[in-house]
């Protein structure tokens, strides 16, 4: 996100990365220690793993003020987990940013509840620079956008992998047959945007009856195989996402129900 923000001539000058590691960030000043931040932030951005975020949440809940915004990137916690623990903060945001929000063509969605209209708006205005962002109306919606725009880069790359492997076994070299399977998975996705086209139209367009791509389209789409692959897959997903909630909520209510 912040190679996109950069790109996009955001200004990051009060911008402060809080590292346990230190390790650098380019352009922006890196810090290991929560009291060397400074005044109270306008905007947090969490982006630790989840089981980091209790540790978190103890080191930060004292900087913030009934003005900071809190935006979470973390999968599977809940806004409502987060307000709980985040309960010193003005607002809760959840965010599911992809990973080429780092080129800017990006996909995030974005969820919280009880907005004021300017943190709506600001937050609109931050994530659009980074590609296509969308509110969705409940958390499921999230969660369901996270499963296929979150997760799909990896799913794509793996189908681009399989495409080289298949040009290899048809003789091609390992680089050409790279170069050809990604410039062909971008050159359909930069066509069927500019032109609007459908995915069925673009399947006509290319596959005349009875010819070669209808050959191995017969394939894909025996008995939907293409189609419940990618089901199975995106609902994995989805399940994980729904087990990380849980793993936040239990350790929220073991700490709940710990003796004093």
């Amino acid at each position: 996100m912040i190679e996109g923000w950069r790109t996009a001539g955001a200004d990051l000058s009060d911008a402060v990365v809080i590292r346990p590691s230190g390790k650098p960030v380019e352009g922006l000043r890196v810090i290991t220690n929560y009291a060397e931040a400074g005044p109270p932030p306008r905007l947090v951005i969490l982006g630790c793993k989840p089981q980091q975020l209790d540790d978190v949440v103890t080191r930060l809940s004292a900087h913030l003020t009934a003005q900071t915004v809190v935006v979470s990137i973390l999968v599977g916690v809940e806004v409502a987990t987060l307000r709980e623990k985040f309960w010193t903060a003005g607002a809760v945001v959840r965010a599911l940013p992809n990973l080429p929000v780092s080129v800017r063509r990006g996909v995030v969605a974005l969820y919280g509840d009880d907005l004021p209209g300017e943190v709506h708006d600001e937050l609109s205005q931050l994530f659009a620079l980074l590609g296509f962002a969308m509110w969705t109306n409940t958390e499921a919606n999230l969660v369901a956008i996270g499963s296929v725009a979150g997760a799909g880069p990896a799913y794509v790359a793996k189908f681009i992998d399989a495409l080289t492997k298949a040009g290899v076994d048809r003789g091609l070299s390992s680089e050409t047959a790279s170069t050809i399977a990604l410039e062909t998975v971008l050159g359909t996705a930069w066509m069927a945007a500019s032109t609007r086209e459908t995915m069925g139209e673009i399947v006509e367009r290319v596959a005349s009856p009875d010819g070669t791509t209808a050959a191995g389209l017969a394939v894909l789409g025996r008995d939907d195989v293409l189609d419940k692959l990618v089901s199975l897959t995106t609902a994995a997903a989805s399940r994980r996402a729904g087990e990380l909630a849980a793993e936040a909520k239990g350790t929220q209510l073991a700490d709940e129900n710990s003796p004093s």
